[in-house]
Order: C-alpha cells, then sequence, then structure tokens
C-alpha cells in the first residue's frame, strides 16, 4: 500500500533518490503571472509519495530545490511546460532533465486525442484515478487528506506510464524526436514567462 509522507517547508536532508524520479505541482491557478506555486510533490516509483508544502513567500526549500537540479536525476512530469515554468518563476532554478509523458503520449499515442494524466494513465496502465481535488484551495494552511492523496496520485504512477510509452516510441522509431522535444522544454518555459505563450515563434505568420 502507498505510503504519503507530508513535509512543510522542505524534503528532509537524509532522503536518498533513484536515477529517476516523478515530480508534480499544485498551486494557485493555471496563470504564470497570477497565481502561486503551493505544493510540489515527487515518488521513486517505490509506491511512496513526497508531499511538499511550500513556504511562501519566501520559498527557502534547499533540499528539494538541489534534488530538482541534479544532472543525474531524470525528473518525468506531465506536461512539464507548465510545472518547471511554476518552479522557475517561484524557486528561482530550471530543472533538467526531463522527461515529459504527456510530450510521449501526443508522440506515441496518435490514435487518440486524450492525452490529460488520467486518459492516458487509465488506458496504459489501468488505473482509475480521481481528479476531484484538482480544483480545490492548495495554499491553505493544512492540506487535507484527500488533497494529500490526490497529490500523491499524481506521482505515483509516471515511472509506469513512462515505460509503456517509451516502447511505443521505441516500436514507432520517434525517441529521438521525443527527447528532442524534452530538451527544448526549458526554452519552452522560459518562453511563456517572458509573455510568449500562446505565440507559435516558428509559424511563417
Amino acid at each position: 500500500m502507498s505510503k504519503i509522507h507530508y513535509h512543510r517547508g522542505d524534503l528532509p536532508p537524509d532522503l536518498t533518490w533513484p536515477a529517476t524520479i516523478a515530480v508534480d505541482s499544485e498551486t494557485m491557478g493555471l496563470s504564470l503571472v497570477r497565481d502561486a506555486l503551493c505544493v510540489v510533490q515527487l515518488s521513486a516509483g517505490d509506491g511512496d509519495a513526497h508531499v511538499v508544502q511550500l513556504t511562501r513567500p519566501e520559498y527557502e526549500c534547499p533540499n528539494l530545490k538541489a534534488l530538482l537540479v541534479e544532472p543525474a536525476i531524470e525528473k518525468i512530469f506531465h506536461f512539464a511546460r507548465f510545472d518547471i515554468a511554476m518552479i522557475r518563476r517561484d524557486l528561482g532554478i530550471e530543472v533538467f532533465p526531463i522527461y515529459c509523458t504527456k510530450i510521449a503520449s501526443k508522440l506515441a499515442r496518435t490514435y487518440t486525442d486524450r492525452h490529460g494524466l488520467k486518459d492516458t494513465l487509465k488506458e496504459l496502465c489501468g488505473v482509475d484515478m480521481s481528479k476531484q481535488q484538482q480544483s480545490s484551495d492548495w495554499g491553505a494552511p493544512q492540506l487535507s487528506d484527500a488533497q494529500l492523496a490526490y497529490a500523491a496520485s499524481d506521482v505515483l504512477h509516471l515511472h509506469a506510464m513512462r515505460s509503456k510509452l517509451d516502447a511505443i516510441l521505441e516500436r514507432e522509431g520517434r525517441m529521438e524526436l521525443a527527447q528532442a522535444c524534452f530538451g527544448f522544454l526549458p526554452g519552452r518555459a522560459a518562453l511563456d514567462l517572458a509573455g510568449w505563450a500562446e505565440i507559435d515563434i516558428f509559424a511563417h505568420m
């Protein structure tokens, strides 16, 4: 059974992590200008989740920051573009290297337009996750058990989903293209933060 570890402010200094971790974030909304980063959750792929409720506005979390910038540890996100932009804006760090299961899904599962975490997870891993707490007050002083369970569910299955997506990408000859997209994500996030979120700079017009 999964265990959820609730940390206030930062990760404990004595945790050890494998070469690949799953990461997600919770915010007060979806605006990179208006809304604050409130929570970062992680999993080592071992069935446990670590939910860090950040201290705002200081964001003093040296252990979390060190983990997210560690070049020897790959970070799996679903829709990394938003998460790493929020982390860059509020924590002042650039997360790298990155694997994005949403990009991988769009490149691999071309037979569908349903690439949200819930749909992708249900098809590839047979896991039916609840999104009930997606819209809730993540800036509350105390996170509820329901919020903690929701935050954990966003990272507990990303390792398994990544494995399924990798198999399709390899089969279809798109792994190199996926890796190139992952490598561009910090630049894409920087463009979003600089005001080019809705503009395709690669378009002719």
